[in-house]
């Protein structure tokens, strides 16, 4: 007889979705404005590449879904090249790029801005020490 497997946690995340109303001005934010490598689009449904994660950009289906999404921090290894490049793009930060903690071995840095549905975005970087 088969032992049941345990569950151990959620480690991975195989895909984030962020809505929007306006599908094709949002595609168009995170490809031309944020860089990001549009995937494929579906009716409603627009997907980018993040490494190992995958961003789905949706029109919510019924008003319960309805809202902003939760936080996305995006890694950069420079925040502050990234924070100028984007805002040369068009990207308006509401908070400039601030050490956030000093761990041990490294201070982590957050900057961040909102997208056209007013979804929240953060850069973050960890900057070791020198």
């Amino acid at each position: 007889m088969n032992q049941p497997q345990t569950f151990s946690g959620l480690k991975t995340i195989g895909q984030i979705a962020v809505n929007t109303r306006k599908l094709d001005q949002a595609v168009a934010y995170y490809r031309d404005k944020l860089g990001m490598t549009l995937l494929f689009q579906v009716p409603k449904m627009a997907f980018f590449d993040c490494g190992e994660v995958r961003l789905m950009l949706a029109v919510p289906e019924k008003p319960e879904f309805d809202h902003p999404s939760s936080l996305i921090y995006f890694q950069v290894k420079d925040i502050n090249e990234a924070c100028r490049v984007l805002s040369d793009r068009g990207v308006e930060f509401f908070s400039v790029p601030q050490c956030v903690a000093k761990l041990s071995d490294h201070e982590l840095w957050m900057a961040f801005f909102s997208d056209l549905d007013g979804n929240t975005l953060a850069l973050m970087s960890e900057v070791p020490y020198e």
